[in-house]
């Protein structure tokens, strides 16, 4: 007999199978010498209260051997000879469209302007030792995409455009640990999933569909106001229908667009910086208790958010004992973003703290950057463009360097310039600057009254061990490329499914790899027409 059960229950139980057989005897009355196994299928925690608990849902297997149906596996047949569909980009959007596309009898040629994910950890590192960004091979770009070297979440709230729990499946199918299908806030790290993604290549190209790398597209062919395929820095040309998931990084790709007449639209994006705490002081506030985590509970999660003057102040990205890395993805450019290893164990943990901003912000000076001016920008790229200007400025504020400035938490929101900055996790170097001096007062002034509301609601939170690190600019993509609502395919070009975080229709890896599914759906019906 086989039986489920919702349980609440302290860490320690939770933690060991024995305990937790042991708590089902005890509190459901079931006799211990019939359980055969235990299987947990959903973990959440509950910390709200000084008393922590884990809440289970759990499947006893009573007299009974359990079978291995953790998930179920998708069949991927060879697609030697079938249609081919050009899909532009490795990241988690144009892997599972490649895929899916796979399961749907059509031929993927993946085109990507990286590095495979293995080779780009050689460029990651130089942007940290040496301070040189390789435009075509970092955080960015490359296979894997932003996801790959930042951490790995697998969290959404995006429950509506498709079937969430099959992406969790097939990552597990590709390698991952089967606990993502268990946790509320599911999470591979940065130092399993790059397996994770060979796998997931090495069975395209098994089941006939190829993978080019370092191969960056230049252009779409255009033919009739319909698309035939795209050209490469590398002379070759492609021919099919083309799933575009460049990325929200992919500027060039956006200035493309618009200056050949595809219809884009500027969206809202949210900027500002990596907020660095010590993990220990986390797991106190969180946990409420000065032992912090103890022994069975993970590095802790926290999320703010709060209206200031009309506008969002948020974190994003939460990071758990994890890093602050570079992620500028050209010259002139200091970005940061954060990572955590499977892990979660750095002396560190880091989010980012972002400030809504609507494209109508762009007029008012509030907004506007030393030597910069946005209204010879086209519209639709001014938000682009200012995400630039405020990359340059760090840049200029950290010495032209991939140093980055920074400053006390505590002093910013006192308009203080910080003496000196606490130990970090961000491995180019840090250098004091005065952050609510330099940046636009849109943001600066926002970010500082967040900052004392999450203060008041946390004991602890807002405090000088804090240290905020400039800038955070690339949490989605600064414009949409304009799509049908039902059949995903640009509304004026035929044959262009623009996909993904890039064409600003997704946001993170779980949300990407949905739509990476609907837009191989969508050419489906498209081919079959």
């Amino acid at each position: 007999m086989i039986q489920e059960y919702q349980l609440r229950v302290l860490p320690e139980i939770a933690a060991n199978e024995q305990r937790l057989k042991a708590y089902l005897s005890t509190e459901k009355g079931l006799n211990p010498a019939e359980i055969n196994a235990t299987r947990i299928l959903k973990r959440s925690i509950d910390a709200r209260q000084r008393t922590i608990f884990i809440n289970l849902k759990v499947r006893v297997y009573l007299n009974e051997i359990p079978c291995d149906d953790a998930f179920p596996m998708v069949d991927y047949p060879s697609v030697e000879g079938k249609p081919q569909v050009i899909v532009v980009g490795a990241g988690p959007g144009g892997l599972f469209a490649a895929l899916r596309l796979i399961e749907l009898g059509f031929r993927p040629i993946v085109v990507e302007r990286g590095k495979n994910v293995r080779d780009r950890k050689l460029d990651l590192a130089a942007i940290s030792r040496e301070h040189l960004v390789n435009s075509e091979s970092n955080y960015s770009f490359g296979e894997g995409g932003a996801g790959a070297y930042s951490d790995g979440k697998l969290y959404t709230r995006s429950k509506k455009r498709g079937n969430t729990d099959k992406i969790l499946q097939v990552f597990c199918q590709f390698g991952a640990s089967s606990s993502i299908l268990i946790d509320a806030h599911p999470h591979i790290g940065t130092d399993k999933l790059p397996r994770v993604i060979e796998n997931m290549r090495n069975k395209i190209i098994a089941c006939g569909g190829e993978v080019h790398f370092e191969t960056r597209m230049d252009a779409l062919i255009i033919e009739n106001e319909e698309v035939k395929g795209i050209e490469t820095h590398t002379g070759q040309t492609f021919h099919g229908p083309v799933i575009l998931a460049t990325g929200h990084s992919a500027r060039d790709v956006y200035r493309w667009l618009a200056t050949n007449g595809v219809a884009l639209e500027a969206k809202g994006i949210a900027v500002g910086v990596r907020l660095e705490h010590p993990a220990e002081l986390i797991d106190q506030i969180q946990y409420h208790r000065k032992e912090g985590r103890g022994n069975y509970l993970p590095a802790a999660e926290y999320s703010f958010v709060a209206q200031v003057e009309g506008r969002g102040v948020y974190s994003f990205c939460m990071c758990p004992g994890g890093f602050v890395v570079p992620a500028a993805s050209g010259p002139e450019q200091v970005v940061v973003n954060g990572m955590s290893p499977s892990n979660r164990g750095s002396r560190w943990s880091n989010s980012g703290m972002v400030v809504e901003i609507q494209p109508e912000d762009l007029g008012a000076k509030t907004l506007q950057l030393p030597g910069e001016d946005f209204t010879n920008d086209l519209p639709v790229l001014q938000m682009l463009r200012f995400q630039e200007a405020l990359e340059r400025q760090c840049w200029l504020q950290g010495g032209r360097t991939q140093v980055a400035p920074a400053q006390r938490m505590e002093d910013f929101t006192r308009r203080k310039l910080s003496i000196d900055l606490p130990e970090s996790s961000y491995s180019p170097g840090l250098i004091a600057s005065p952050l609510h001096f330099w940046m636009p007062e849109f943001i600066s002034k926002r970010l500082s009254q967040g900052f004392q509301q999450f203060g008041r609601s946390s004991r602890g939170f807002l405090t000088n061990q804090a240290t905020m690190i400039g800038v955070e600019t690339r949490t989605s993509a600064p414009v949409r490329i304009v799509r049908h609502r039902d059949t995903l395919q640009h509304l004026t070009i035929k044959g262009l499914f623009p996909c993904g975080e890039g064409a600003g229709y997704a946001g993170g890896i779980v949300s990407a790899g949905v739509d990476g599914e609907r837009c191989a759906e969508a050419v489906s019906c498209y081919l079959n027409q």
